[in-house]
């Protein structure tokens, strides 16, 4: 046997518990998933009686899920843009080398380091939607102190306008992240590129929008990948600031909806189905994007 195909095997070896894993833990998982989907299973008993597309035509007519994908797309819209505006003026402040910079990236970074559930908890606080009396707290007391109570406002409660309150909190947590992934790839533009268009009489306003803005969009593709994904399947810290959904399901998206109809509902089917869906809305985000990377390397 010669050594090439001792190491191949010897990799094979190594690659095989990890691959039969994957196999089964994710993708059997997945395709058990599915097949639930187009299953009748009601109650605790399974029922694997074929329904076809039933469970996923029954969603799609209900004004609850209706809701629920509208919220998802007001959260992420919200979520991703904000987050990338703020994360690039952030990175932009801190590119000019101010004194104290690893402090500022430190304070900046450290909401990431928490998890929605912790963030979900301190937000609820400041969310507080009483708006009179002696229990106010949160944001709402703060305007109230500072003489604007006339802002004060229900937040998550609010029956049109509550996720956004929710994308304030994601944002909050994530748009330091967003900073140190502009703030790498403004430091990896060559200095001297920034030297030229300042000796052509560049001015810096320009220099950021003609030079660094257009040699940072692989960076802001991937973070509106990344943030996409988050925001899609976002479940925790809607749980922890809004337990129930809001008013009339006006801050519920379909994560909450598969918890509730699966655990408390025991529609397994068509819990199922909402998993379906959030998989495949997931997939036709990263999906693209993997490609589009693997074809940047194959040109390089």
């Amino acid at each position: 046997m010669g050594r090439k195909r001792k190491d191949r095997l010897g990799a094979l070896a190594l690659l095989l518990p990890s691959a039969a894993a994957i196999g089964v833990f994710v993708y059997g998982f997945v395709g058990w998933t599915v097949r639930v989907s187009m299953s009748d299973w009601r109650g605790i008993m399974p029922d694997y009686t074929f329904i076809g597309f039933q469970n996923f035509m029954t969603l799609f007519q209900q004004d609850r899920f209706q809701t629920n994908m509208w919220n998802t797309l007001v959260f992420t819209v919200a979520f991703i843009i904000v987050c990338l505006l703020l994360g690039l003026l952030l990175a932009v402040l801190l590119d000019r080398s101010m004194r104290g910079e690893w402090l500022f990236r430190t304070i900046f970074l450290f909401p990431m380091a928490i998890s929605f559930v912790v963030t979900g908890v301190v937000w609820r606080w400041l969310l507080n939607p009483v708006m009179e009396g002696t229990r106010l707290t949160g944001l709402n007391l703060l305007l109230h102190e500072i003489g604007l109570g006339a802002l004060a406002s229900p937040w998550h409660m609010h029956p049109t306008w509550g996720m956004l309150a929710i994308a304030l909190a994601a944002t909050w947590q994530l748009s330091g992240y967003v900073m140190a992934l502009y703030l790498a790839g403004i430091r990896g533009i060559p200095e001297q590129l920034r030297e030229s268009a300042r000796v052509d009489g560049a001015s810096e306003w320009q220099i950021y929008r003609r030079v660094v803005l257009p040699m940072l969009r692989p960076v802001t593709l991937g973070a509106v990948v990344i943030l996409g994904h988050i925001s899609l399947k976002i479940f925790d810290l809607i749980m922890a600031i809004s337990p129930e959904g809001g008013r009339g399901f006006s801050v519920e998206v379909p994560a909450m909806n598969m918890w509730f109809t699966t655990f408390r509902g025991l529609r397994f089917g068509r819990g199922a189905a909402i998993a379906v869906i959030l998989f495949v809305m997931v997939s036709l985000l990263v999906i693209p994007y993997l490609r589009y990377s693997l074809r940047r390397e194959v040109e390089r």
